[in-house]
């Protein structure tokens, strides 16, 4: 199976010396000749929300996304409804959207850790960057199979 836009990359165990990816999963939101860009789905970090950006009273954990531009605060959701101008990645996920519309609706408790996962940073690929790594048996590809990726069991509580 071909890397795609929606799809999950797995680390083969042949990436364990890489402990930027070692035993990760990747949700691809985004996969062209160009680039591709994607976000580490079960690397809780230490943070929530609020730890980072106190004017949002918000619970929720904080995901290291990867490993390029980890100051940077990144999300994926399924409420595009809510969330003008998110891009849709594939078959109701959603990367983005307007910053100032979630901060009102998170202060107001109208999107749940159901709908909606923060990440640190961001795992990224230059051109045939990620095709390398493919024949190098770094990454394995499945289909999205979750129902939810935003209540994925990570072995943590979502929220403090």
């Amino acid at each position: 199976m071909k890397p795609t836009k929606g799809k999950l990359l797995i680390a083969e165990p042949a990436i364990l010396n890489d402990s930027s990816f070692n035993r990760t999963i990747v949700l691809l939101t985004e996969h062209t000749n160009q680039s591709s860009v994607g976000f580490i789905l079960n690397r809780p970090l230490d943070y929530t929300l609020k730890d980072l950006l106190p004017d949002i009273n918000c619970n929720f954990l904080v995901y290291q996304g990867g490993p390029v531009e980890q100051d940077n605060l990144y999300f994926v959701h399924k409420v595009p409804q809510l969330l003008p101008e998110s891009i849709e990645v594939d078959n109701g996920i959603f990367w983005g959207g307007n910053f100032e519309s979630l901060k009102e609706l998170l202060n107001n408790e109208k999107i749940k850790t159901s709908d909606i996962r923060f990440f640190l940073g961001y795992s990224g690929w230059g051109k045939k960057q990620l095709d390398e790594e493919m024949n190098q048996n770094s990454w394995f590809v499945g289909d999205n199979d979750f129902e939810n990726i935003f209540s994925v069991d990570d072995g943590r509580s979502m929220e403090k």
